[in-house]
C-alpha cells in the first residue's frame, strides 16, 4: 500500500498533534512544521505528496506560501485548514493556489475524505482505463467519451465521461458519494450534491437499453456499478 507523505502546517499544537495522529493511523506519513519557515524547509527536504494549510501563521499567511508554492509547482494538492471564513477569505484561498478549504472547527473523518479525494484525483489524471471498455453490451471509450450499443453511437461530456469511468474502475465496488463530490466539484454542499444526482441520472438513461448493466444507489453511502 503506497503511504503518502503530508505536510502539515498549524501553529496550535495540540491541534496539530491530534490532525497528526488520527492521519498517521490511517497510513498516512506526516512531517510538520508551526511556521512557514519551517515549511519551506520541510517542503524541500521531504517532498510531500499534499500540503495541510493553515492561514494565520506566526510569520506570515499561508495564502502567502501556497502562492510561492504554485511558483515552482502547480500540481501539489493544497488544503486550507483556517477559522477563517468570510467568503472573501474562501475567494483568496482558491485564487492563492488552493485545491480545498476546511474550516475550522472541523471533522477529522471530513478532513480524510478531502485529502484522500484530492490524491485520488491526481491519480486519475493517469488513467488505467485509457482504451476500449465492455459494460455488457455497451463499449465505452475513454477518454474520447464515445458509448456504443449496437451500433449507435452517442459522445458524452467530459463530466460524464470521467464519472462513468471511475464507475468503470471501481466496478462492482461503492463509490463513497462524499469522495465523488470532492473529487468532481471540490465540496460537497446542496448545489454539488443536486448537480451529481443529475449526472448519475442521465448515465443510468445512457445505460438503460442493457438489463445487466445498472449503477446501484447505496442510501447515504454511495454507488455501485453492476454488469
Amino acid at each position: 500500500m503506497i503511504s503518502h507523505k503530508v505536510l502539515l502546517v498549524e501553529d496550535e499544537p495540540v491541534l496539530a498533534e491530534i490532525v497528526q495522529e488520527s492521519l498517521q493511523s490511517r497510513g498516512f506519513e506526516v512531517v510538520y512544521a508551526d511556521t512557514i519557515a519551517r515549511a519551506k524547509g520541510v517542503y524541500y527536504d521531504n517532498k510531500p505528496d499534499i500540503i495541510v494549510l493553515d492561514v494565520m501563521l506566526p510569520d506570515g499567511s499561508g495564502f502567502d506560501f501556497a502562492r510561492q508554492i504554485r511558483n515552482v509547482d502547480t500540481d501539489l494538492p493544497v488544503i486550507f485548514l483556517t477559522s477563517r471564513s468570510l467568503p472573501q477569505d474562501v475567494v483568496e484561498g482558491f485564487e492563492s493556489g488552493g485545491n480545498d478549504y476546511l474550516k475550522k472547527p472541523f471533522s477529522l473523518e471530513e478532513l480524510i475524505i478531502r485529502i484522500r479525494a484530492l490524491l485520488s484525483k491526481n491519480r486519475l489524471v493517469i488513467s488505467q482505463n485509457v482504451g476500449l471498455t465492455e459494460i455488457g453490451r455497451y463499449r465505452f471509450y475513454y477518454p474520447q467519451g464515445e458509448l456504443n450499443f449496437d451500433g449507435n453511437s452517442r459522445t458524452l461530456t467530459t463530466r460524464e465521461s470521467e464519472i462513468l469511468n471511475l464507475l468503470i474502475m471501481n466496478r462492482n465496488q461503492l463509490l463513497n458519494r462524499d469522495e465523488l463530490l470532492l473529487n468532481f466539484w471540490q465540496n460537497n454542499d446542496y448545489f454539488s450534491s443536486r448537480s451529481l444526482d443529475v449526472f448519475i441520472t442521465k448515465l443510468r438513461r445512457y445505460l438503460k437499453d442493457d438489463p445487466s448493466v445498472s449503477i446501484l444507489n447505496i442510501r447515504g453511502r454511495g454507488y455501485k456499478l453492476i454488469y
